[in-house]
């Protein structure tokens, strides 16, 4: 093999140098005497990028789906009821562990390329005049579907209905990636894992915590120990950890954050809006081809799922640019296994990165029999980026001045 294998999977994501060199440390103490004063400036930080003023960050070695188990093990009780939709794999996913965990689960299935169905929550909050429903759960970006939510609005139909149910949000692969107001919006508890927007290995799981939720935890009688607030809150506030952290990857998260935190998160939004516009207009320009999402008030700038023309298996397009062009993207999961392929674009990624994604994709998709012209989503990414990326010399030029 020749050069290294490309990755444009919507996570795991590229590690950025100096990211990967800050873990490519020896093993530490875990209780050192100044590892305190690094913890506690780490989950300062991360309380930052959550843009989340009150409440608490966890931080725990696990998988998002480790945090998602918090979130709810935490703070609500067996047989509660709670508002969640279903309309991908992920999404799919954290109805089932509601289910397993013993919650009262009220579903509203969405047709998959649309995203939480805001009027529908609104309607059933509305009619909710007891307070039945202890939580409201939305996947803010739907990692197979390529949709986005919104959660702004979800917050205004809770606010509308002057219902008191806590807002639980799905940021696994949106925040550190796309705009996430945590406080602003109202979130209680919002899941984010390592392996995305914060440009790491997968092994931390995330969760972010309001005050709100941290009173309701209070009366939560789920049973816990693992993943228990009471222990990390007890260990966090001396700035350590109730079991063995992560520390290596904790030494990748500091320098992740200081990246995130001193291009601005507004900057880093941006940047994802961006290159997600030029691989939307690959996509455009691909005969045949087109976004598993239905419409641009669901379009997701961390990650696009496409349908391969009628007549073309996209697990053939999977294979063909990983053992043909060293090309790594992402598969059609659940119901979209064989008609649908994916390209993230979040996390260290610049232009030229996504063209060379869109390339192997174009490649893949002729070997494959699609009938395509040659180089159009390569050309019309190319027009979208030469426009829209800023110029890093002007921009350091007038910093200077």
């Amino acid at each position: 093999m020749n050069g290294y294998q490309h990755l444009f999977i919507p996570g795991p994501t590229n590690v950025p140098e100096p990211v990967r060199q800050s873990m490519n440390i020896p093993m530490e103490d875990m209780r050192a005497p100044d590892f305190g004063d690094f913890v506690s400036g780490l989950l300062s930080d991360l309380k930052k990028v959550y843009r989340l003023q009150n409440g608490r960050v966890f931080v725990f070695p696990a998988s998002g789906t480790g945090a998602w188990e918090s979130a709810i093990s935490n703070t609500l009780n067996t047989g509660d009821k709670v508002l969640m939709s279903r309309f991908g794999q992920f999404s799919l996913l954290w109805v089932d562990m509601a289910e397993r965990l013993g919650l009262d689960v009220d579903v509203c299935d969405v047709e998959w390329g649309k995203g939480v169905p805001v009027e529908d929550y609104a309607a059933k909050l509305r009619a909710d005049k007891s307070h039945q429903i202890k939580a409201v759960f939305a996947t803010q970006n739907e990692t197979a579907t390529g949709v986005t939510s919104d959660i702004a609005a979800i917050r205004r139909a809770l606010d509308d209905a002057g219902h008191p149910a806590m807002l639980f949000v799905d940021g696994v692969s949106s925040i550190a990636s796309i705009e996430f107001e945590m406080e602003a919006w109202g979130v209680d508890l919002a899941v984010s894992g390592s392996q995305k927007g914060f440009m790491l290995p997968a092994g931390l799981g995330i969760l972010g915590v309001s005050d709100k939720a941290l009173a309701a935890h209070a009366k939560a009688t789920m049973p816990r120990c693992y993943f228990s607030f009471e222990d990390m809150i007890k260990l966090n506030d001396t700035g350590y950890f109730p079991y063995t952290p992560a520390t290596q990857l904790l030494r990748g998260l500091r320098c992740s954050l200081d990246l995130l935190l001193e291009a601005g998160m507004e900057t880093v939004w941006a940047r994802h809006k961006r290159l997600a516009q030029g691989v939307r207009a690959a996509v455009a320009a691909w005969d045949g081809c087109e976004l598993v999402a239905r419409g641009p008030e669901w379009h997701s700038d961390t990650v696009s799922a496409i349908y391969a023309p009628p007549g073309i298996d996209a697990r053939d397009v999977i294979s063909t640019a990983y053992y043909k062009y060293q090309t790594s993207l992402g598969s059609g999961l659940n119901k979209l296994a064989g008609r649908a392929f994916r390209i993230g674009h979040l996390g260290s990624l610049n232009p030229v990165m996504l063209c060379s994604a869109i390339s192997a994709a174009e490649m893949s998709l002729r070997d494959a029999g699609a009938q395509i012209v040659p180089g159009s989503g390569v050309a019309a990414a190319q027009e979208h980026f030469r426009v829209t990326t800023p110029d890093m010399m002007q921009h350091t030029t007038s910093k200077a001045a």
